[in-house]
């Protein structure tokens, strides 16, 4: 984001002729308000490095302009180290009204953005790469086509972005969002999980009258973030079951189990939806069906700005309503 150029905006005192100036304290340096926007930056990222990236700048310029507000004020604002930066009583007391001037500078930002008649510009979007390639592949190719002067960017790692230090308009994330007072999110949709397995994979190994049967079968298994296998929770009424059957496939990647499903290689916990198109086709059919698993919640996660960009606000309408007519459809 470019640096705003505004006027300076300290009076100094003028000194009428003939008056004698040995008694009067040489006026301080003019502040540059720019200065005081990157320190806020800074701060709200908490790198020197993050800051540059995210305004466009050096690292040493970012560097520089602090020292050379520090000298301005006459007032040391923070003590860096390579670690972790930690501020003093006063750069406490000055990010006050440094995160002002930025809180201003991003509301001018977003209400020039806001004001486009028609979505532009590079917009950078996270999701999981299976929900890109299993379900949203026509609704990204239509999304292009709709707006031509947007550039889309996608990021399908299964790594969780920091939107803020990396420059993401949105990100698309499934289950619990952690606290987080920068950031805003929009629910889209409840994904409810179930059980399936291939038709011959029944055939051979017999099916399942209750989850305690779970026991006698073959799984293959998500892994969580942690890099644990993530255990099974069931629900029919008031009965309630828990456990890890047994299997010998894990990974990460709910596209690559189903592969593995279809297979043969045993029963998968996946979302309704990834595995809507396979049950049609007969490689799958659902397992255990009087039995619910926990839903996990599809988020629309973006900076909390007081306005949101229109070539954002596109995306996430075009994401919902794409989430809402699949579900109905699964």
């Amino acid at each position: 984001m470019p640096l705003i150029d505004v006027m300076n905006f300290i009076d100094l005192p003028s000194v009428s002729e003939g008056h004698e100036m040995d008694n009067i304290n040489p006026p301080m340096e003019q502040l540059n308000p720019n200065d005081l926007l990157i320190f806020a930056r800074v701060a709200e990222l908490g790198s020197f490095s993050r800051a540059a990236d995210r305004m466009g700048l050096p690292k040493s310029t970012v560097s520089r302009r602090i020292t050379l507000l520090e000298e301005c004020l006459g007032e040391r604002l923070m003590l860096r180290t390579t670690r972790r930066l930690t501020f003093t009583e006063f750069g406490v007391k000055l990010l006050e009204h440094a995160r002002q001037i930025a809180a201003d500078v991003d509301a001018v930002t977003a209400l020039t953005e806001h004001r486009q008649a028609q979505p532009t510009g590079r917009l950078r979007v996270s999701m999981p790469s299976e929900i890109a390639e299993l379900i949203l592949h026509d609704m990204l190719a239509a999304f292009v086509a709709m707006y031509p002067a947007v550039s889309l960017e996608l990021d399908l790692s299964s790594r969780r972005v920091d939107l803020l230090a990396e420059g993401f308009d949105v990100a698309l994330r499934i289950g619990k969002l952690p606290d987080d007072a920068l950031l805003a999110a929009r629910r889209l949709a409840d994904m409810k999980n179930g059980l399936y397995a291939a038709p011959s994979y029944l055939a051979e190994h017999g099916e399942l009258a209750s989850p305690t049967d779970l026991q006698q079968h073959q799984a293959v298994h998500r892994l969580g973030r942690n890099g644990e296998v993530e255990q099974w929770s069931l629900v029919n009424g008031e009965l309630h079951w828990e456990g890890i059957p047994p299997g010998r496939f894990s990974a990460n990647s709910p596209g690559l189990l189903i592969r593995q499903a279809c297979a043969g290689s045993g029963i998968v916990s996946v979302p309704d939806l990834f595995a809507t198109a396979h049950v049609r086709s007969g490689e799958l059919q659902r397992v255990l069906s009087d039995w619910c698993m926990p839903s996990d919640t599809a988020w629309a996660v973006f900076p909390g700005r007081r306005l949101m960009p229109t070539k954002t606000r596109a995306f996430i309408d075009m994401l919902q309503q794409t989430l809402a007519e699949k579900l109905e459809g699964a």
